[in-house]
Protein backbone atom coordinates (compact mmCIF):
# COMPACT_ATOMS: atom_id res chain seq x y z
CA UNK A 1 0.00 0.00 0.00
CA UNK A 2 1.39 3.73 -0.98
CA UNK A 3 0.27 7.06 0.05
CA UNK A 4 -1.88 7.34 -3.27
CA UNK A 5 -3.57 3.91 -2.41
CA UNK A 6 -5.10 5.71 0.88
CA UNK A 7 -8.63 6.54 0.81
CA UNK A 8 -11.38 7.53 3.49
CA UNK A 9 -13.27 5.14 4.35
CA UNK A 10 -17.09 4.65 3.01
CA UNK A 11 -19.66 7.22 4.52
CA UNK A 12 -16.41 9.11 6.08
CA UNK A 13 -16.68 12.55 3.05
CA UNK A 14 -19.97 13.78 2.85
CA UNK A 15 -20.77 15.95 -0.37
CA UNK A 16 -19.93 19.86 0.54
CA UNK A 17 -23.80 21.85 0.71
CA UNK A 18 -24.06 24.28 -2.22
CA UNK A 19 -24.87 27.34 -0.80
CA UNK A 20 -26.63 30.71 -2.28
CA UNK A 21 -28.11 28.65 -4.93
CA UNK A 22 -31.67 29.55 -4.84
CA UNK A 23 -34.68 28.57 -3.08
CA UNK A 24 -34.56 25.72 -4.91
CA UNK A 25 -31.75 23.81 -3.87
CA UNK A 26 -32.86 23.22 -0.46
CA UNK A 27 -30.08 25.81 0.87
CA UNK A 28 -32.19 28.86 0.00
CA UNK A 29 -32.90 32.06 1.42
CA UNK A 30 -30.23 32.52 4.23
CA UNK A 31 -27.72 29.91 2.95
CA UNK A 32 -27.49 27.93 5.98
CA UNK A 33 -26.60 30.99 8.15
CA UNK A 34 -29.45 31.04 10.68
CA UNK A 35 -31.50 34.46 10.69
CA UNK A 36 -30.11 38.11 10.42
CA UNK A 37 -27.86 39.59 12.58
CA UNK A 38 -23.72 39.81 12.58
CA UNK A 39 -23.01 36.11 11.83
CA UNK A 40 -25.24 35.95 8.80
CA UNK A 41 -22.87 38.78 7.30
CA UNK A 42 -20.22 37.91 4.75
CA UNK A 43 -17.09 37.87 6.30
CA UNK A 44 -18.16 37.65 9.92
CA UNK A 45 -16.26 35.85 12.33
CA UNK A 46 -16.57 36.12 15.86
CA UNK A 47 -13.79 34.76 18.34
CA UNK A 48 -14.26 32.01 20.78
CA UNK A 49 -15.74 33.31 23.98
CA UNK A 50 -17.09 36.54 22.88
CA UNK A 51 -20.11 38.17 24.26
CA UNK A 52 -21.34 40.94 21.97
CA UNK A 53 -18.83 43.61 24.92
CA UNK A 54 -20.59 41.95 27.56
CA UNK A 55 -17.57 40.77 30.15
CA UNK A 56 -16.61 37.10 29.28
CA UNK A 57 -17.21 34.40 31.64
CA UNK A 58 -13.51 33.68 31.85
CA UNK A 59 -12.80 37.31 32.76
CA UNK A 60 -15.68 37.37 35.37
CA UNK A 61 -14.27 34.55 36.81
CA UNK A 62 -11.78 34.67 39.86
CA UNK A 63 -8.93 33.12 38.58
CA UNK A 64 -7.42 33.12 42.71
CA UNK A 65 -6.78 30.21 44.65
CA UNK A 66 -4.86 27.01 45.21
CA UNK A 67 -4.57 24.57 41.89
CA UNK A 68 -3.44 21.08 43.14
CA UNK A 69 -2.58 20.49 39.04
CA UNK A 70 0.22 22.73 38.99
CA UNK A 71 1.86 20.49 41.98
CA UNK A 72 1.54 17.10 40.28
CA UNK A 73 3.89 15.02 39.24
CA UNK A 74 3.54 13.73 35.67
CA UNK A 75 5.60 10.88 34.80
CA UNK A 76 6.31 8.90 31.08
CA UNK A 77 4.64 5.78 31.32
CA UNK A 78 6.47 2.90 30.02
CA UNK A 79 5.33 -0.69 29.63
CA UNK A 80 7.44 -3.86 30.58
CA UNK A 81 6.74 -5.17 26.88
CA UNK A 82 8.70 -2.51 25.57
CA UNK A 83 11.39 -3.67 26.99
CA UNK A 84 12.37 -6.81 25.82
CA UNK A 85 14.04 -4.91 22.88
CA UNK A 86 17.13 -4.53 25.65
CA UNK A 87 19.84 -7.14 25.74
CA UNK A 88 20.08 -9.69 28.83
CA UNK A 89 21.64 -8.19 32.24
CA UNK A 90 21.82 -4.16 30.99
CA UNK A 91 21.25 -1.60 33.02
CA UNK A 92 18.17 0.50 31.83
CA UNK A 93 17.69 3.60 32.70
CA UNK A 94 16.04 6.85 31.70
CA UNK A 95 18.80 8.21 29.40
CA UNK A 96 18.69 4.39 27.77
CA UNK A 97 15.16 4.77 27.35
CA UNK A 98 14.42 8.29 25.57
CA UNK A 99 18.01 7.12 23.02
CA UNK A 100 15.79 4.17 22.49
CA UNK A 101 12.74 6.80 21.63
CA UNK A 102 10.32 4.97 24.76
CA UNK A 103 10.24 8.39 26.89
CA UNK A 104 10.25 11.35 24.47
CA UNK A 105 9.14 14.67 25.98
CA UNK A 106 9.30 16.71 28.91
CA UNK A 107 8.25 14.76 32.55
CA UNK A 108 9.26 14.71 35.97
CA UNK A 109 10.35 10.99 35.40
CA UNK A 110 9.75 7.83 33.97
CA UNK A 111 7.27 4.78 35.42
CA UNK A 112 7.33 1.72 34.48
CA UNK A 113 4.12 0.45 34.26
CA UNK A 114 3.42 -3.93 34.14
CA UNK A 115 1.51 -3.52 30.55
CA UNK A 116 3.01 -6.88 28.48
CA UNK A 117 5.71 -9.58 29.58
CA UNK A 118 8.84 -9.40 30.43
CA UNK A 119 11.54 -11.49 29.37
CA UNK A 120 14.88 -9.93 30.29
CA UNK A 121 16.78 -10.12 33.22
CA UNK A 122 17.42 -6.71 33.85
CA UNK A 123 18.18 -4.02 36.22
CA UNK A 124 15.57 -0.84 35.75
CA UNK A 125 16.21 2.49 37.09
CA UNK A 126 13.28 4.54 37.04
CA UNK A 127 11.77 6.96 39.11
CA UNK A 128 8.46 4.96 39.96
CA UNK A 129 7.51 1.45 39.56
CA UNK A 130 3.78 -0.07 38.80
CA UNK A 131 3.15 -2.77 41.77
CA UNK A 132 3.00 -5.28 38.96
CA UNK A 133 5.46 -4.10 37.17
CA UNK A 134 7.76 -3.98 40.21
CA UNK A 135 6.76 -8.24 40.66
CA UNK A 136 7.53 -9.58 37.11
CA UNK A 137 11.09 -7.55 36.91
CA UNK A 138 11.96 -9.31 39.96
CA UNK A 139 10.28 -12.67 38.90
CA UNK A 140 12.31 -12.56 35.57
CA UNK A 141 15.60 -12.25 38.06
CA UNK A 142 16.31 -8.59 37.37
CA UNK A 143 16.10 -5.80 39.76
CA UNK A 144 14.22 -2.23 40.26
CA UNK A 145 16.08 0.81 41.34
CA UNK A 146 13.69 3.87 42.17
CA UNK A 147 15.65 7.08 41.62
CA UNK A 148 15.24 9.83 44.07
CA UNK A 149 13.53 13.32 42.35
CA UNK A 150 15.03 16.22 43.74
CA UNK A 151 12.09 18.63 44.58
CA UNK A 152 12.99 22.59 44.68
CA UNK A 153 10.30 24.08 47.21
CA UNK A 154 11.46 27.53 46.84
CA UNK A 155 14.38 29.75 45.10
CA UNK A 156 17.53 30.22 46.75
CA UNK A 157 18.28 33.31 48.80
CA UNK A 158 21.56 34.79 47.74
CA UNK A 159 23.73 35.79 50.49
CA UNK A 160 23.70 39.37 51.20
CA UNK A 161 27.07 40.95 49.86
CA UNK A 162 29.18 42.61 52.60
CA UNK A 163 29.28 46.17 52.74
CA UNK A 164 32.34 47.45 51.75
CA UNK A 165 35.15 49.47 54.30
CA UNK A 166 36.65 52.00 54.27
CA UNK A 167 40.35 51.06 53.44
CA UNK A 168 38.49 48.76 50.54
CA UNK A 169 37.34 51.83 49.03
Amino acid sequence: MRLHDLKPRPGAKRPTKLLGRGESSGHGRQSGRGGKGQSARSGSSIRIGFEGGQMPLIRRMPKRGFNNARHATRYLPVNLVSLNRFADGIRVDEAALREAGLANGAGDGVKILGNGKLERKLTVVAHAFSAKARQAIEAAGGTCEVVVRVVRTAKPVKAARPAATAKEA
